[in-house]
């Protein structure tokens, strides 16, 4: 019974491992894929406008560049952003330490 116990508590480490880890993931892959997708609505609605595609890109690009600098040098915005992602993953580090002492006290 121990056995199925301490398999168990191994089955839901590995859960909150795999929702922590995709919970990380999505937080700073959203950091990187925004600003990809501000610069793709705007080409859009530059094209939609009559614009060229490639003009439009040439002029999206460096605003949507302009705008992820200016939201950098906000003073303590990209530092508490980059908290909040990192207080993520020690959260998820100690959640993970917990269910192996549960197993080694089941162990026992």
């Amino acid at each position: 019974m121990k056995k199925v116990n301490v398999g168990l508590v191994r089955l839901l480490q590995f859960v909150v491992f795999v929702l922590f880890l995709f919970m990380v993931m999505v937080y700073f892959g959203t950091f990187l894929l925004l600003p990809l997708d501000a610069a793709v609505l705007l080409i859009k609605l530059m094209t939609a406008f009559g614009m060229n595609g490639i003009l439009a890109t040439v002029i999206a690009v460096p605003v949507v560049a302009y705008l992820v600098l200016m939201v950098y040098k906000m003073p303590g915005l990209f530092k508490m952003l980059m908290d909040m992602g990192m207080d993520l993953v020690n959260t998820g580090k100690a959640r993970v330490e917990e269910f192996n002492k549960m197993a080694e006290a089941l162990k026992d």
